[in-house]
């Protein structure tokens, strides 16, 4: 569950979205992502693919900043709903036993959609909502999940906006 989280949160912070640019723009970036994130089981990807995934891409995000649980669930059941969800254990290139929610045939955007649905779906039913956040440094609308143990979290990553932000403020006091 936690790779198909990360892997939930770098494809959101791939769409224009989160305030940067398209980090799925082409082929290549999406076959990039699907080696980076060892998405197995992908054969030759198609504009197809590209289209199909950046759909998935930003209902995923639609989850992240919904206004309330069940805004969240609506939008993640629709996207489910769609999606073959065929649950089997495996074990492959290196990796221990381990569940895959996709169907053997799916497209890479049912594997995407079934694997970190599923996921995502978990947090909900978990009571965890609160752990799907967006960056709060205001030039910034990347998501993450707070995996915190107090869930007090509040950037996307603490080396760039948090760093940043913290400096920001040290400048405002010094020159109070």
């Amino acid at each position: 569950m936690v790779h198909s989280l990360a892997t939930v949160v770098e494809l959101v912070n791939t769409s224009p979205s989160t305030g940067g640019d398209d980090g799925l723009a082409t082929l290549a970036d999406l076959q990039a992502f699907v080696h980076s994130h060892q998405i197995s089981g992908i054969g030759a990807l198609t504009a197809r693919d590209l289209g199909q995934v950046r759909l998935v891409r930003e209902a995923f995000h639609r989850v992240f900043v919904a206004p309330d649980q069940p805004s969240a669930v609506r939008t993640l059941n629709a996207l489910l709903s769609e999606t073959r969800i065929t649950p089997r254990l495996t074990e492959h290139d290196g990796h221990p036993l381990h569940v895959h929610y996709f169907a053997a045939d799916a497209t890479l955007a049912e594997h995407v959609a079934a694997d970190c649905g599923v996921a995502l779906a978990h947090l909900l039913v978990e009571g965890e909502m609160e752990r799907l956040r967006t960056c709060s440094a205001p030039d910034c609308d990347r998501v993450f999940v707070d995996e915190s143990r107090n869930r007090s979290r509040v950037y996307c990553d603490s080396r760039t906006c948090g760093n940043r932000m913290h400096v920001a403020a040290y400048r405002a006091r010094r020159r109070a």
